[in-house]
């Protein structure tokens, strides 16, 4: 990925989230160097989403602004930021 990597609310929450629930993982994609790029990466697909999902749910549930985004969280956020803890082993 060429440029600078800068994280929003979303890839900071992310890497919090990770390190405590996800250590594994994380010590892998730092091991690869792409633990920044993947962090990114799930806070580019986020809004990405949100703002698509959030634009539907004004439209066909006639939400107002405000509901329409906590309601797109709600449904995005455990895809790409607050991940599933990982199994003990």
């Amino acid at each position: 990925m060429k440029g600078k990597i800068y994280l929003t609310q979303y890839g900071l929450m992310a890497e919090r989230h990770w390190r405590e629930f996800c250590p594994k993982m994380v010590r892998d994609l730092e091991a690869k160097g792409a633990l920044m790029e993947s962090l990114f990466e799930a806070q580019e697909r986020t809004l990405d989403e949100m703002e698509a999902l959030t634009r539907q749910l004004e439209t066909e549930q006639k939400l107002t602004p405000q509901q329409a985004n906590d309601r797109a969280w709600e449904m995005i956020r455990e895809k790409y930021i607050l991940l599933p803890p990982e199994e003990e082993s």
